[in-house]
């Protein structure tokens, strides 16, 4: 089907909330992160931890790190798909982006900055770090209010603590047409829980579970936040991971930020028994992330219509 700009995520606004005090405002807020992420896995969020210099910090060092060469870029390598450079791909010619691992800490961050800037470059990693700890806490306080929404405290945090999180900063290169053209292939992420910034060139596209696609067009200081297959298998489905895709027209580069929550290596993604009933019986059998993963990049996985049904479906 095609894009429907008159559907809009839900937006909700986690100004002031602290998980810490759960109060009203904190329940009321709940109701409507799980209502959003039951019916469209995702939502537009308003998130004032994050101030606009430090978003436009970030910005201007995204298109530095992706202004280096591209043997420079080529550095950054990672056995696990996406978490290095990617680039240079025939089906995504205008597509790069680079992978930074444990990216909220500093140790981290300034690790992954020497190795394309062998002398250091300070305020790169001092700019990712800070962006990437202050968004985690909202991937944080909208997995506490799933896991209480769904009667789940008791795992709290042996879930919280089977997470990494991964930034990856996405460059989607401009073409000379007003015609919209696709840069990413539909697809939903992997992970638990994404959490995407953009500039101020739009293209982000969600698919509803009719199969409209949704034109998202978020203010420039909000978030989308996005249910990946990790968090819709541990949940036994109780939350939708989307299909979504990017579409694009015009000259602008875009360029994208994600904060991804990563099941830890080794971690097993198992629904836990008080979501598995007669209705909802048991959707996936318990797998690994990173075996999935090996398995998304097969001919089987690439053309399976979802490729976790396939891998690991009951």
């Amino acid at each position: 089907m095609g894009s429907d700009s008159t559907i809009k995520l839900p937006f909700i606004d986690f100004t002031n909330l602290d998980q810490n005090t759960k109060n009203n405002e904190w329940n009321l807020t709940k109701s409507q992160v799980h209502r959003a992420l039951e019916e469209f896995g995702c939502f537009e969020a308003r998130f004032a931890n994050i101030p606009p210099e430090l978003q436009t910090s970030m910005f201007d060092s995204s298109q530095e790190l992706f202004d280096l060469p591209l043997q420079t870029k080529l550095k950054n390598r990672s056995t696990k798909p996406f978490h290095g450079y990617f680039g240079q791909y025939p089906l995504a010619p205008l597509y790069e982006s680079m992978g930074i691992d444990d990216a909220p800490i500093i140790d981290k961050a300034e690790s992954f900055t020497k190795i394309l800037w062998p002398e250091g470059n300070h305020e790169f990693s001092k700019t990712v770090q800070e962006f990437s700890e202050k968004l985690s806490k909202l991937d944080q306080m909208v997995r506490t209010m799933v896991l209480e929404s769904l009667g789940l405290e008791k795992y709290m945090d042996a879930h919280m603590a089977s997470t990494n999180y991964m930034l990856r900063v996405l460059k989607y290169k401009g073409l000379e047409t007003n015609e919209s053209k696709l840069r990413l292939n539909s697809h939903t992420d992997k992970n638990i829980v994404t959490i995407l910034h953009q500039n101020e060139v739009d293209g982000l596209e969600v698919q509803t579970k009719s199969g409209d696609w949704i034109k998202v067009q978020p203010s420039p200081n909000s978030f989308i936040v996005m249910i990946g297959d990790s968090f819709y298998a541990w949940t036994n489905g109780r939350v939708h991971s989307p299909y979504h895709r990017v579409m694009m027209s015009g000259d602008n580069a875009r360029y994208s930020l994600g904060l991804f929550s990563v099941p830890k290596a080794g971690y097993l993604i198992k629904a836990p028994p008080e979501v598995v009933d007669e209705e909802p019986p048991l959707i996936f059998k318990p797998f690994d992330r990173a075996e999935f993963l090996q398995f998304f990049y097969t001919e089987a996985g690439q053309r399976a219509q979802s490729a976790l049904k396939a891998y690991c479906g009951v």
